[in-house]
């Protein structure tokens, strides 16, 4: 009798083990999915660019005016206006459509990067490049928010489960490994570009790319999320009312001055030891590293809350941070920059999956976008701020500024992060590890940082 109790009991525990074990969705199964690849393509098109703007100007502006502050600002003020116009075109394609947002757009941003370009190679007075590096920022097409606004549609139709809750999961980890390689991709192709013509011709190669693969990607209406209008007389709220998004938002802000810190200083740093055409392949292999962290983390299947995973990262990305100023060649600078860019995936998918359990399906291309454009603010402030510091006392303390925004970024983080949690979630009785199963998209696993 002893013996089969044991054997009864060892059974119910394996069960309830087999039951409780987080849901797992590979990449295979993520992109065999229906008319995935339909828009997937055209998006890597139009995305690439993103990370080629920023570079382009960068070498551009430093070639015609000769100073590392000026091109900085250039790219910064491109940045903010890409931050503060991006969630706005984000509701506008909540509200009347991805196509008919898209499409006006790109031609707007391959009009103004022209202006751009003329002006630069005119050695027009500096404030005339920032007022043309407004309307070429604010037309930066957000199609990482739009691609993941469509996964999230296709997969919740039906509602959320714990099925569609780990296959959204995967597409954010899948989405947030393309942003890493558009991050790899593009400054090494800016770079290569500008040295084997001239930095004005990245910038022409960018507009092309954003013009064609948006236009194509706009095309794809059918996989498109339904448009959601708000009920008669009655006001449709922004996804920043949310004071979890804010929070989030704030710590991404921290993520792109780490980006626009390590684009100016990397840069300088690369020429000031005489191969300034490495300073693309360092950028790139510091993206590179984020990239491949990306992928680990898409295919872990975690039992941690997604709030506790986003805080550990954030914790590794400081630390990682905090050697770049004192690295010696660009050999340790290269290895200090894979090392910190290991952190940068886990971070940004953690928040997007966390932002998408805070705002209504009518907001949630805005919700993403907000974060798109925080990463693009900071950016821009790291930027700026980094090629001052490198005009005045050296390329080494540009690294002080990925440091000094990573570490506000984290105080906020760990001071604020109870308001990471959905609302309701804290009243969910369903276990911590049956909630790890949906990582993050289903509230009940949020119950763990509540209680927490």
């Amino acid at each position: 009798m002893t013996a089969r109790r044991t054997v009864a009991t060892s059974a119910d525990t394996a069960d309830t083990t087999a039951a409780q074990a987080p849901a797992r969705v590979g990449y295979g199964e993520l992109l065999r999915t229906p008319g995935a690849w339909t828009f997937l393509s055209p998006a890597l098109v139009a995305r690439l660019p993103y990370a080629m703007l920023s570079m382009g100007i960068l070498l551009l502006v430093t070639q015609t005016h000769g100073s590392y502050g000026t091109a900085g600002t250039v790219t910064a003020v491109a940045a903010v206006s890409q931050a503060l116009i991006g969630p706005q075109t984000g509701r506008l394609a909540d509200r009347y459509g991805q196509a008919a947002v898209l499409v006006p757009t790109v031609l707007v941003h391959a009009a103004s990067v022209g202006a751009l370009i003329v002006l630069a190679l005119g050695h027009a007075p500096a404030w005339s490049l920032f007022l043309a590096a407004v309307p070429a920022g604010a037309s930066v097409p957000q199609i990482g928010a739009m691609v993941r606004a469509r996964w999230v549609a296709r997969f919740t139709a039906d509602g959320p489960t714990e099925s569609s809750a780990a296959r959204v999961s995967t597409a954010f980890a899948f989405e947030s490994v393309t942003d890493e390689f558009t991050f790899v991709i593009g400054p090494i192709l800016a770079s290569g570009i500008a040295a084997l013509a001239n930095p004005a011709a990245a910038l022409v190669a960018e507009a092309a790319l954003t013009l064609v693969g948006g236009l194509a990607f706009a095309a794809q209406r059918r996989t498109a999320p339904a448009r959601i209008l708000p009920q008669p007389g009655t006001k449709r709220a922004s996804a920043l009312a949310s004071p979890g998004v804010r929070l989030l938002a704030g710590t991404f802000l921290g993520v792109g001055a780490v980006f626009g810190g390590m684009q100016v200083s990397v840069n300088a740093f690369a020429d000031s030891v005489g191969q300034h055409d490495a300073g693309g392949t360092v950028y790139g292999i510091f993206a590179g590293g984020s990239m491949l962290a990306g992928v680990l983390y898409g295919v872990i299947a975690w039992r941690r809350p997604v709030q506790q995973r986003m805080l550990m990262s954030y914790t590794l990305l400081v630390l990682g941070c905090s050697t770049l100023w004192a690295m010696p060649n660009l050999v340790a600078l290269t290895v200090a920059g894979l090392v910190c860019g290991l952190a940068i995936a886990p971070t940004l998918i953690s928040g997007y999956t966390l932002v998408e359990t805070l705002v209504a399906d009518g907001a949630k291309t805005e919700a993403f976008t907000w974060l798109t454009g925080a990463i693009g603010l900071g950016l821009a402030v790291g930027s700026m701020a980094a090629g001052k510091l490198i005009d005045g006392h050296g390329p080494s303390t540009g690294f002080l500024v990925p440091l000094i925004g990573a570490g506000l970024g984290l105080v906020v983080l760990a001071s604020l992060r109870h308001l990471l949690v959905a609302r309701g979630a804290a009243k969910d009785s369903v276990p911590d590890s049956a909630a790890g199963a949906a990582d993050g998209f289903v509230e009940r696993e949020l119950v763990g940082a509540a209680k927490g």
